[in-house]
């Protein structure tokens, strides 16, 4: 199918999404021998119209999965500082790999890095020399490469931004190089050369290599074929086209932007806490230059990460897609061991100085260190999360009012998101925001979309900061877990007046890295895919700042519908669309009457209809079949304020209708 668009503006961009999903491995028919009526009915008016938040919807990102590191942080090095092995010198360097044998090469590493953070260095003791006929090294030459993160993917014509720091007191004739992977394809090579001592002292070494040919299954080579000793530190390769420039690989950051998200919360999750203390996410060391950042183990999901995507990029990316920054901080308390409370005020001063650091004055103490990174304008930080599900943690409460208490004295406008649940009842410490995640079955998780129908409508608002289909029928991402996620979305729209924030969990998973099913976007060196439940969301991305219309949806011994209503302004255009959504999660065809009352404008003539099937209920997007559940968009002929409409079994529908008399011209060939 070939889509020309006229006159829609972003629009199109959205209405590309229709999921019907399911979650039984049993083959839909063609004709499904049963049909229930019902009827869906809006009321317009603007009486009874109520505006949604602003930032409803938007997205969580988590260090799992190599979802960062090996994933949208775009560096193409894994183990760029040799740091991952320890201090304790020699040590594994892992992944790197000797090239030659111990007659004419010795690797290891030593503690002599001229960097104070990051002490471990690469030691090449180069035995053979081609200008020896003793003992000439392989025609090859001898040294290390990198395969990276499962292989490095190198594309014809892109240009790749090379950084190395080197130290030797011999003459050196280095070759770096992008090769596949068994060295055979030479895709791009640099040569370095320099005389005895040129080298004498650490130099950093900056340079493009511009690539032949593509090899999705790449390595970054470093050989020589002279004898002498060298050392090697911080090896970095990049992409130099990134997302806006920023150092985020393009394909995964554009799959962010198109689900427009309202809000980024980082950096975890688990991982922001860490199995012990020494492992956490500690934001000071991973900002500055990155040759500066000593990385960590993430002991939570077992890897090691550079800290290329630190606090600083987080705010960036938050920054590049539009969205505000919701940042998860550590409380002191780890999910093994915790902070003597002692200590606390060390951790509650660290926060504070994070907040600087985003929204200080340029000329502020840490203002200055996100000046000197490029940035001198503040970030909009307004969100700070303290700790994650720690609430039940004996020491959380008290912790928790120690942090409060000194972020409100400082910055009054700062939202603070606790850790327990406010929706049963009241809670005993203030808050803004209290964080609830919902992971559960398909079944459940589409009867809570009356999770908060009964919750108080005073207090803190609510933010699902993490829900996700989990079990049996999530798979690896199906077609019923996204659809059981849009009818409890259904709910907190519905619920929105005491909700105020919602995201999916997990939202990156290198396939080679599979620690966590299902998550929004798969991906490997160079691909990528939506599962059902990244284009569920697809559905959701105007709801932010849009007008909430109450409705109902009625058929006899059939609980399997849920709907909702809005109406929204692509700010583009200057033009209003009214969007009705339903979820069929039963085995019927739905005869559904749909009746819109009180509008204030008319329903032009035309309009969409997306919907989103598979044949099979349990159908999942794969690499070898990325768009098998992929939206399907028609035009609606003869829309107007009461409509007939056939709703699919185990479907999301939606329908925009064009309003204000405007003219919708789409030609689909």
């Amino acid at each position: 199918m070939r889509l020309n668009w006229a006159l829609y503006g972003s629009l199109s961009c959205t209405l590309m999404v229709v999921l019907i999903c399911g979650a039984f491995a049993f083959r839909l028919t063609k004709t499904p021998s049963a049909t229930q009526s019902a009827t869906f009915n809006v009321d317009a008016s603007s009486q009874s119209a109520r505006v949604m938040p602003d930032n409803l919807f938007g997205i969580f990102f988590e260090e799992i999965n190599h979802a960062g590191a090996g994933g949208l942080w775009a560096e193409l090095v894994s183990n760029r500082g040799f740091e991952a092995g320890g201090k304790n010198t020699p040590s594994i360097f892992d992944p790197w790999v000797k090239i030659g044998n111990d007659s004419n090469i010795l690797v290891s590493t030593d503690r002599i890095s001229t960097l104070e953070r990051n002490e471990v260095a690469l030691k090449m003791e180069v035995l053979c020399d081609n200008d020896d006929n003793s003992n000439p090294c392989p025609s090859q030459g001898v040294g290390v490469y990198n395969p990276g993160f499962w292989g490095m993917n190198i594309e014809d014509g892109q240009v790749y931004n090379v950084v190395l720091y080197i130290l030797s007191v011999d003459s050196i004739d280095l070759s770096v190089s992008l090769t596949s992977s068994d060295g055979s394809q030479n895709l791009a090579q640099h040569t370095i050369e320099a005389d005895e001592q040129e080298f004498s002292s650490w130099t950093r070494i900056e340079f493009e290599l511009e690539s032949s040919g593509t090899n999705s299954n790449s390595r970054l080579q470093i050989t020589t074929s002279k004898c002498g000793t060298i050392w090697l530190d911080q090896v970095s390769v990049m992409p130099s086209d990134t997302f806006m420039g920023h150092g985020f690989r393009k394909d995964l950051a554009s799959m962010l932007a198109d689900i427009k998200p309202r809000f980024l919360r980082f950096p975890g999750g688990s991982y922001s806490q860490g199995r012990r203390l020494a492992n956490a996410f500690r934001w000071k060391s991973t900002v500055g230059s990155w040759e500066q950042r000593p990385g960590h183990f993430n002991d939570v999901w077992n890897y090691w990460t550079d800290d290329g995507l630190g606090f600083f990029e987080f705010l960036q990316l938050a920054e590049d897609l539009g969205a505000l920054p919701v940042w998860v901080i550590h409380n002191g308390i780890s999910l093994n061991d915790q902070i003597n409370p002692s200590s606390l005020p060390s951790f509650v001063e660290d926060v504070l100085d994070g907040i600087e650091f985003a929204r200080g004055d340029p000329e502020s103490t840490w203002g200055s260190v996100r000046t000197e990174m490029g940035h001198p304008n503040p970030f909009e930080l307004k969100f700070i999360s303290i700790g994650n599900q720690e609430c039940g943690n004996k020491n959380y409460k008290a912790n928790y009012l120690k942090f409060y208490t000194a972020i409100k004295a400082a910055y009054p406008d700062m939202k603070v998101v606790t850790n327990c649940d406010g929706s049963n009842g009241q809670l005993d410490h203030p808050a803004d925001l209290y964080d609830v995640h919902v992971y559960t079955s398909a079944s459940d998780m589409f009867s809570k979309s009356q999770l908060f129908d009964k919750t108080s409508r005073n207090g803190p608002k609510a933010f699902v900061s993490e829900y996700a289909v989990t079990g049996n029928d999530a798979g690896k991402g199906t077609l019923v877990a996204a659809l059981a996620e849009a009818g409890f979305l259904m709910g907190l729209e519905r619920n929105s007046d005491i909700l105020e924030m919602a995201s999916c969990a997990p939202l990156f998973v290198n396939n080679n890295d599979r620690r966590f099913n299902p998550d929004a976007i798969v991906f490997n060196s160079s691909m990528q895919f939506g599962t059902p439940s990244y284009w569920m969301q697809q559905f959701f991305k105007y709801s932010n700042s849009a007008t909430y219309h109450p409705s109902t949806i009625q058929a006899s011994n059939y609980p399997s519908l849920l709907a909702s209503a809005l109406t929204w302004e692509d700010t583009d255009s200057n033009r209003k669309y009214l969007k009705l959504k339903i979820v069929n999660y039963g085995s019927k065809v739905v005869s559904l009457k749909m009746s819109i009352s009180g509008l204030e404008t008319k329903i032009s003539s035309g309009g969409l209809k997306t919907i989103l099937t598979s044949s099979k209920l349990s159908d999942e997007n794969s690499f070898e079949e990325p768009n098998k559940v992929v939206p399907v968009m028609t035009n609606i002929s003869r829309a107007g304020e009461t409509m007939s409409v056939a709703i699919a079994p185990y479907s999301l529908t939606s329908f925009d209708l064009l309003l204000e008399s405007q003219d919708l011209r789409i030609f689909i060939d």
